[in-house]
């Protein structure tokens, strides 16, 4: 790796909603089990994941995104988060997201679309995470029907003080100019990396001209989503060029690329493996040339 030192706060910070916070992040997805995430019949690996949970902070890692929706069959990542981290609380910025949710089973459950499902999603999420206010709340879009009404009872629990702060996950530019015309939104969380479509870049843009924080997922795994980062995703000549001049790995430069797309862009990669939590966090401190920028530029283009 590039560096011998290994701290989030080498990748510099951003001020997300009244809180400054490193940009290298963690995501909490793939916490509660082994193999694809989301799994109902997935491996649960408590012990491992609070132990990645407590190396991330021992890294400098303070914000960790998170979802009710992320569970096995034995513990949500809300609550090995809370295990884990519980005496470290007031030093961490902790996101959630609500919309969607899931059934014992796995399935998910269509009525969680509704404006009223959503105060039990935040109160579960309070629950689980141990706590009277949520740092931040995404509302997750899967459809947009109701979309002010959603948000609005996002803002009135916000302005009850069951919430510090708001955000979108998974739009469209016009979802943000009707929330933001009813409670401030301060992060949005799209889809966003190493050989993304140009709509994908129109948000990330649109967020640094307003100011909001872009916290992009899949960035690592690509086209794979919830199956994660295979050896080969996204691992184009151009990519294994650059990561080779860096002594890195081809996964570290693409979080590197997509840190270096603006300073309001948060990563949050995600693992178990506290090896790859390391060089995840590495990933932070890796200066990309202007030539190697151009020539990931090409691999964009290609992807």
């Amino acid at each position: 790796m590039t560096t011998d030192v290994i701290d989030a706060a080498q990748a510099g910070t951003w001020t997300l909603g009244d809180a400054v916070v490193r940009r290298v992040g963690f995501g909490a997805m793939r916490l509660p089990q082994t193999g694809p995430a989301l799994i109902a019949d997935a491996v649960p690996r408590d012990r491992a994941a609070i132990a990645v949970l407590r190396r991330a902070v021992e890294l400098g890692v303070d914000h960790i995104d998170t979802a009710a929706f992320y569970f096995s069959s034995r513990l949500s990542a809300n609550e090995l988060i809370n295990s884990a981290l519980s005496a470290h609380r007031d030093e961490l910025f902790i996101a959630t997201k609500v919309g969607p949710a899931r059934d014992t089973a796995g399935e998910w459950a269509a009525h969680a679309m509704t404006p009223e499902s959503l105060r039990g999603q935040v109160e579960e999420n309070l629950r689980q995470l141990g706590t009277d206010r949520l740092d931040l709340v995404n509302l997750r879009i899967v459809r947009d029907d109701h979309f002010a009404e959603r948000f609005g009872a996002l803002a009135e629990m916000r302005d009850a003080g069951l919430i510090r702060h708001l955000g979108l996950s998974n739009v469209q530019p016009r979802h943000l100019e009707i929330a933001r015309a009813i409670a401030p939104v301060v992060c949005v969380q799209n889809p966003f990396g190493l050989g993304a479509f140009g709509e994908q870049r129109e948000m990330l843009e649109l967020c640094g001209e307003l100011g909001v924080a872009f916290v992009p997922f899949y960035s690592l795994a690509g086209t794979n989503r919830e199956r994660g980062a295979s050896q080969q995703a996204g691992d184009a000549p151009e990519v294994l060029e650059v990561a080779r001049a860096h002594g890195a790995t081809p996964a570290q430069i693409r979080i590197a690329w997509t840190l270096h797309q603006g300073p309001h862009v948060l990563v949050i990669p995600g693992t178990g493996d506290l090896r790859h939590l390391a060089e995840n966090v590495a990933a932070g401190g890796i200066r990309l040339s202007e030539d190697d920028l151009q020539l990931l530029d090409t691999a964009q283009a290609a992807g």
